[in-house]
């Protein structure tokens, strides 16, 4: 028997996985202040290149309160955005 058919088969690929594309604070901060930041945002801006998954990392920090709304974002950039007077609206 082929040594490829002997050996084991490992892996499995999720279909049902979603991918999201992970933002930092840092990138927020091109945002006018008090303005709205959602996928269609984020795409303008050259953020995003569709209109896929969303998630915001607390890298850096933000200096401006904006109003955010994606699809996740993590604990500390949740504490930074409100400490910033922003919102967030998932």
């Amino acid at each position: 028997m082929p040594l490829h058919r002997r050996l084991p088969k490992r892996g499995f690929t999720n279909i049902f996985k979603k991918v999201y594309t992970l933002i930092s604070l840092d990138d927020l901060n091109r945002f006018d202040a008090g303005s709205v930041v959602d996928v269609q945002a984020l795409v303008n801006a050259g953020l995003v290149k569709n209109d896929g998954f969303v998630k915001i990392l607390a890298n850096g920090e933000i200096t401006k309160p904006l109003t955010v709304k994606v699809d996740k974002i993590s604990q500390g950039a949740k504490e930074r955005i409100v400490t910033a007077g922003g919102t967030i609206e998932e």
